[in-house]
């Protein structure tokens, strides 16, 4: 009988808390992400393999649902001690697999969008302090990376686990679906998180209309019918589409709270209706914030709500209903 494992992780370093999942299958077993590359993870996954009855050395294979430390940075040294096959969705794998140059043309995409954004000087400075700074910068790579596509399959014991691309918050973030005991499961990833909505606009440079290629993954992941989600932090989600439903909702009033900022204070950068939404950014949320504001002006861009100036965004007309853009 094929047995899923959640395993806790910490992540002090990008907040919340991580799962990972142990797969068994009898014949094979299979990892779904591995936590950051820190000392006290690796001691952390360890132990909770050891709890059930696994150690590193078992693994034959680790699916990654995308490219985030949190989620891919001992994928590396798992397989140095395994020699297990490191799977990840094609349009994620040069960041995993750390093609040369990626990180500086990353690093460069992420500086236009910064500046396009009208992030100030000090907290650019501040930011890329904290991302240079961050856990898991000198993580090994995988020394061979197979790349998947959207509905291919991997067998594990009585699963068969398919591939399904659910961009926007990494260009390459996939969940794996399959029919457990009760119905339809898949593991999520950050698609979908039980706490928290995840980050659209700031997690991915990469990733263009953002907001409309996640609300489009959303209904997607939504068609599949789940009875049980396994996301990439916290606890499972016994009723998934409840939980799109609550994050599209969100989207939905961010969008409104968005306008509210253009019409009360006139045309605005990402990073100046950020201030508003969020007030003062610190470490990483002066990514994720501006982030967040610039995934839906674009969107409300892209509906011919707001028009782009100069880097500024004014509002056309004040809609009277969102209901066409979500």
């Amino acid at each position: 009988m094929t047995t899923i494992h959640p395993l806790e992780l910490e992540n002090k370093e990008f907040e919340g808390e991580n799962s990972a999942y142990l797969i068994d299958g009898g014949d094979e077993t299979m990892l779904v992400d591995t936590g950051v590359s820190t000392p006290d993870v690796r001691v952390q996954l360890e132990r909770e393999l050891a709890s059930n009855g696994c150690e590193p050395r078992d693994l034959d294979r680790i699916l990654l649902t995308h490219w985030h430390q949190d989620h891919a940075g001992l994928a590396g040294e798992l397989q140095a001690e395994s020699g297990a096959t490191v799977h990840v969705h094609e349009a994620d794998a040069p960041m995993v697999r750390r093609n040369a140059g990626v990180e500086s043309l990353l690093r460069e995409k992420e500086r236009a969008r910064y500046e396009s954004w009208g992030v100030p000087a000090g907290k650019d400075a501040e930011l890329f302090e904290f991302l240079d700074s961050a856990a898991g910068k000198e993580e090994r790579p995988p020394t061979d990376l197979v790349e998947f596509s959207d509905g291919d399959r991997f067998s594990v014991g009585d699963y068969t686990l398919r591939v399904v691309h659910t961009p926007g918050h990494t260009a390459g973030l996939s969940c794996f679906a399959f029919e457990g005991d009760t119905g339809p499961e898949a593991f999520v990833g950050d698609t979908i998180l039980p706490v928290y909505t995840p980050n659209v606009g700031g997690a991915d440079p990469r990733v263009d209309r953002p907001l409309e290629r996640y609300l489009s993954s959303l209904d997607v992941l939504r068609e599949l019918d789940l009875v049980r989600a396994w996301p990439g932090h916290r606890r499972p989600i016994g009723t998934p589409d409840e939980r799109i439903r609550t994050i599209e909702h969100h989207h939905r009033e961010r969008t409104e709270r968005v306008v509210d900022v253009l019409e009360t204070h006139g045309p605005a950068d990402a990073w100046t209706v950020s201030a508003h939404l969020f007030g003062e950014l610190h470490a990483i949320h002066i990514l994720h914030g501006p982030g967040e504001a610039f995934a839906h002006l674009d969107h409300l861009d892209r509906h011919g709500v707001v028009e782009r100036e100069d880097g500024e965004y004014a509002l056309v007309e004040a809609p009277a209903s969102l209901d066409d853009l979500f």
